[in-house]
């Protein structure tokens, strides 16, 4: 197995303590082949992530939600299903609901917490390339390469910082 193969797998098996109820995503920092720490994408520590809990907890989420929880298919999917999608927004809006931080963000904290020098290391993660103000926060961080399922571009601030960093982003070889 290569190196490459051997992180995708560590990033699935992170991906999969995820609690979020739309994507399961991991991430590993990595230096000199030796992990320096995981994230997941989920909400910060002590805050309730998406489901009965968050629901119960969340007074703008009920306002939002009001009636549309008393339909049985709905009650049950709480659960089981994203906030957003239950209110019919489409992928991608409405994200002032989503309080989950992405998993290479989570990556970034876990190496802050336990004083894990993050500069010239490189970031696997089984999704696309970062968002922009996750791309920030890794150039930000001293990562100088990103590894990813897919080279998509999610935005062109992203691509700005792309264009204009010295970041190097390359895809999975499995």
């Amino acid at each position: 197995m290569n190196w490459d193969a051997y992180f995708h797998t560590i990033c699935e098996a992170v991906a999969s303590k995820s609690p979020c109820l739309s994507r399961q995503i991991g991430a590993a920092l990595v230096k000199d082949h030796s992990i320096i720490s995981t994230g997941y994408n989920g909400p910060p520590r002590g805050i309730p992530h998406c489901g009965h809990d968050r629901y119960i907890s969340d007074k703008y989420l009920q306002s939002l939600m009001g009636d549309i929880l008393l339909l049985t298919p709905i009650k049950r999917s709480i659960d089981t299903t994203c906030p957003r999608k239950l209110l019919g927004y489409a992928s991608g809006t409405h994200m002032e609901l989503c309080h989950a931080q992405h998993a290479e963000e989570n990556a970034v904290s876990n190496a802050a917490r336990s004083h894990a020098n993050t500069l010239n290391s490189t970031l696997y993660m089984n999704s696309i390339i970062p968002c922009s103000k996750c791309l920030g926060t890794l150039i930000n961080a001293g990562i100088i390469e990103i590894v990813v399922d897919e080279a998509i571009v999610y935005d062109k601030h992203t691509r700005f910082l792309i264009d204009n960093s010295s970041i190097k982003i390359r895809e999975f070889i499995l």
